[in-house]
Formats: C-alpha cells, structure tokens, sequence
C-alpha cells in the first residue's frame, strides 16, 4: 500500500494517467482485503473513471467492471453486481483469460439473488476455465465457493472433496485467504470423526490468518491509510481554496460586465429606431423557432409511436433470454454429469451413478419447461407482428383485448421478473367484429395496459398488507357502441390533474418514465375512429379508462 501511495503521487506529477488508474485499482484491492468495502469500491471507480477516459483501454476497463461486479456483490448490492459483471462479459474478447475470474463472481451475485442453481453453474463454470487457463489462485477460490455452497446443503462428501482441492491448490499458489477458509471448513468437517486432523486443519487456518490480519499487520497499514488520508484532505483544502479565489475573481469579473451591460443599454435606449430592427428580427426568430417547435413535436409523437412497440418488442425479447438462458445452462450442467456418470460406470459405483441419472433427469424436466414457455412467448410475438396496411379492417375486439393484455404483462414482466398481478376478462360473446385499424387500437389497448400495469407495480412497492395487484379488461354491446372497460386497483389519478391527461406531454409519471403522449394519441386514435375515450379514478383505490368504438 506504501508503494502504491508512493507511485500514484508520481503518476500524477508526470501525467501519467494509465498508472494513476492502475494504482487507483490495486488500492481497491487492498481495501477489499481488509473488508472494507466502500472504500475499495470507490478506488475501483475511480480507476473505471481514468481507463474510460484513455483512448485503447479496453482490458484495463475491463479489470474494473470485474473488480466492481465483486465489490458491489460483497456490499449486499447484487443488481449493481450483475451489471458490471455483464459489462465485462460484454468485453471478454479483449482478454478471455479473465472470464473464469467473471464467473465466479456471478456465481456470487446469484448466490447473494438466492438462484442456487445459477449460483452453482456459474462456479462450476469458473472452476473448469480456471483449470483451462492454469490460474490456481481462481481454482482455489471457485472450490472454496462450491465447497461452502455444499456445506450449507449438508453434503459432506462434496463439501469435503472441493475444501480439499481449494486447500491444495490454494497452498500450492500461497492463496493466504483460500488456505485459511478451506482449512477452517476441513476443521470442521473433521471436528466429529478425526480429532487430530480438524486440530492440524484448525492450526493452519489461524496461521494463515494471522500472517493476513495480524495486529502488527492492521496497525501499520491502518498508519498508512491515516497518513494519505491526511494528505488527500490537504490537496482538497487547497483546491477548495483555489476554487473560492476563482470563484471570487469571478464575481468580480461580474460585476464589471453588468456595469459595461447597463452603460450599453442606457446607450441603446436612445436608439428607438435601431431597437426597433432589433425586435423585428426577434420576432422573425420567434417565428422560427415556433416552426421548429411544432416540428419537433410531430417527429416526437411519432417517436413515441415507434418506441413503443420497441419497448414491447424489446420486453419480449429479454423474457425469451430468460428461459433460454436456463436450458443453456442446465444443457451444460447434464454434459458434465454424464461425464462423471460414465466415470462411476467405468469404477462400478452404480449407486453414485444411479444418482448422478436423476440429477440429469430433473435437469431434462427444468429443460422442457423452459422450453415451453419459450415456445408460447413466441407464438404470442408472432401474433403481435402481424403489419398493418393502415386501412380499416374487421377485427374480433374480445381477442385483440386479450392478445395486448397478455403482450403488455409479457413486457413488464421483462423488467421485473419479481412483478405479478391477476389477471381477469369479460368479454361479451355479442362484442364481435369492428371495423378499424387494428394496429392503431392495440396502440391504444397497449398504452392503457402498459399505464395500469405501471400504476399497481408502483402501488404494489408500498407493500400494503393483503393487496394484490389486478387488472381487470371487459367488453360490451350497448346498442349501436362497443364499449371496452379497462380497470386497475392501483395508485389512481388525482382529481386536480384528471382534466389534463389526455393534453399531449402532461404525465403523472417521474421525470425520465413518461413523455406524456401515450394518452394523447390513444384520444386523437380513438376520435378518429369516431369513438370516445373517458376515465373514472379515485386517486389511491382505482382506475377505469372507458372506450367506446362504433359497432360494427
């Protein structure tokens, strides 16, 4: 740590940024040795932040997204883990030597999600490109990982067997920090049936542990990190009193342009004739950028109609990912096991083969099942993809309803895979066929979905006791009128703004998740059809969006 301090100080005179990064993310290191966390995860930013800003860097920014991905996952943050940790997924063709290092740390962050699955494939995963690279230190630590994963399942056999392999491999690189957890994990393992072992295993965990944290070790260090400490706050004192001075020489500088401004404008005053070419100007301006603005907003309404569908298609997509990703992953698993399986064969262990086979077997079973959910995602899609020519067509309104009801929940559930909301329907068998353009309607049914379904989630965050988000769709022949009933339990609407949601970019929603269209085009497409669109809320308890179409 003394010589990195020492270095970083030098990179910095010299200008020399890559080694100021380097030094940046080895101190990040350190830190998460000594356990603390949110020191070692800003160092780790702010070498991302230095090798993001060098031209060619692509490894180095790599290393940190692998180093952030841990660090996150070790703060409890898994989400924030699982992002950086695909960044680098993302760039591991520019160094594939450092992929092991990326799975075992997702084998964390899924550890940390509670997926013990995913948690196992990945250090599994880890383990065998650790070996195909020769890197015993990630060897050791992917057996430590899978080793206390079997621990905490009660398997002692192969609790034993990776505790084992993570001690030999660990001691074979001086791993420190694998020795001492693998030989207090033997330790205990040995604990009830061979005394003199667990002592041996149990001395060598606290050696291990000492040479790392021993008293002397902590103080030293602990002077280092107070003493740059010190001087950290120092140059930030200074800069601090720079910028005041800057800060100062400013305002003054300030001051000295408003009194040059109100001389020139006295001056001007006197000028009617030549303030009056100015305004004329002006308002040409004026006229122009109100051209502009008009533009602008025709070109939004129309990216709103097309981000939109992207966003469906988009949710689609990844819920896809999701099920594929599991077959991929247990496909993988079955091929490792029917190596082993073939092995015990060959030893004539039919027993641990017997049990080797169901393992397989259940894999086969999630195998199919995600399968099958792929499969009816897919034929939802292509439901949805059929183009439009942009005329009237006949169109069942009780399937359309329905088809963007299930496309809408597909497409939240993308984004929140922990989301859930009942679904109900009544369709009237008398609601048949009308004449419309059916893309333009499911944009209509699609916007209030996607509104409702975005109203309970938000509801649902407040985790109120015994609710449970619903929403409900039905439809209705009422004389020469179609009328389609769309309900939600979720936050409502209040009663001040409810006049104004159907004005173009007014939205209820934050800053940044609404741009204030959807409803606005959902009226103009329904009036344009020659049907009205209406609202019932009761800001807290409910929402209702009516819409009445022309029958057939």
């Amino acid at each position: 740590m003394e010589y990195l301090f020492e270095g970083r100080k030098l990179a910095e005179r010299i200008g020399f940024t890559h080694e100021v990064a380097r030094s940046y993310r080895r101190t990040g290191i350190i830190y998460s040795d000594l356990r603390d966390f949110s020191k070692a995860r800003d160092y780790d930013m702010q070498a991302l932040m230095l090798d993001q800003s060098l031209p060619n860097n692509r490894s180095s920014i790599l290393v940190d997204c692998v180093f952030l991905a841990d660090v996150y996952e070790t703060l409890n943050k898994p989400d924030s883990g699982l992002y950086y940790a695909n960044l680098a997924l993302q760039g591991r063709s520019v160094n594939e030597s450092l992929i092991h290092t990326i799975f075992i740390t997702l084998g964390n962050i899924y550890y940390r999600k509670n997926m013990p699955d995913s948690a196992l494939f990945y250090y599994h995963t880890g383990l065998r490109e650790a070996s195909h690279y020769s890197d015993y230190h990630d060897v050791a630590e992917a057996a430590n990982k899978i080793a206390a994963f079997y621990h905490g399942m009660s398997n002692r056999d192969s609790t034993l067997r990776y505790a084992l392999m993570a001690f030999q491999f660990g001691q074979g690189v001086s791993y420190k920090k694998s020795v001492m957890q693998s030989a207090a994990l033997l330790a205990d393992l040995y604990d009830s049936t061979d005394a003199r072992r667990s002592l041996q295993y149990y001395r060598i965990s606290n050696a291990a542990k000492d040479s790392l944290f021993g008293t002397d070790n902590i103080h030293v260090i602990q002077t280092l990190i107070d003493r740059e400490e010190r001087t950290r706050k120092e140059a930030e004192d200074a800069r601090l009193a720079y910028s005041n001075r800057v800060r100062w020489y400013g305002l003054l500088s300030g001051l000295l342009v408003l009194l040059i401004i109100t001389w020139l404008l006295f001056r001007n005053n006197k000028q009617k004739q030549k303030a009056n070419l100015q305004l004329q100007a002006q308002k040409a301006e004026v006229q122009t950028a109100l051209h502009q603005l008009k533009t602008t907003q025709s070109q939004l309404i129309q990216a709103e109609k097309m981000a939109s569908l992207g966003e469906l298609t988009a949710g689609v997509a990844h819920e896809i990912q999701n099920p594929l990703n599991f077959m991929n992953n247990f496909s993988d698993l079955n091929k490792e096991l029917i190596e082993e399986m073939q092995q015990e064969l060959l030893a004539d262990n039919k027993q641990e083969a017997i049990l080797i086979s169901n393992n397989i077997r259940e894999n086969e079973e999630k195998i199919n099942h995600h399968g099958k959910r792929a499969d009816g995602i897919v034929k939802n899609m292509l439901q949805h993809s059929r183009t439009s020519s942009g005329k009237k067509e006949f169109a069942n309104i009780n399937a359309l309803a329905d088809e963007y009801l299930r496309l809408s929940y597909h497409g939240i559930r993308a984004k929140d895979s922990s989301f859930n909301a009942t679904l109900q329907t009544d369709f009237d068998p008398a609601a048949g066929e009308l004449d419309i353009v059916r893309s333009e309607i499911g944009r209509v049914f699609l916007n209030l979905f996607n509104n409702a379904f975005y109203s309970v989630s938000e509801k649902a965050k407040e985790r109120s006791p015994g609710y449970t988000p619903t929403i409900s769709v039905s439809t209705k022949k009422t004389g020469d009128r179609e009328e389609i009933r769309i309900r939600d339990n979720g936050t409502g609407i209040p009663q001040k703004v409810v006049d104004k949601i159907f004005q173009p970019f007014f939205t209820t929603k934050p800053t940044g998740q609404g741009t204030g269209l959807g409803l606005s085009l959902s009226y103009d497409i329904v009036k344009a059809h020659g049907g009205e669109i209406k609202v019932n809320t009761k800001e807290g308890e409910y929402t209702e969006f009516i819409v009445q179409l022309p029958a057939g």
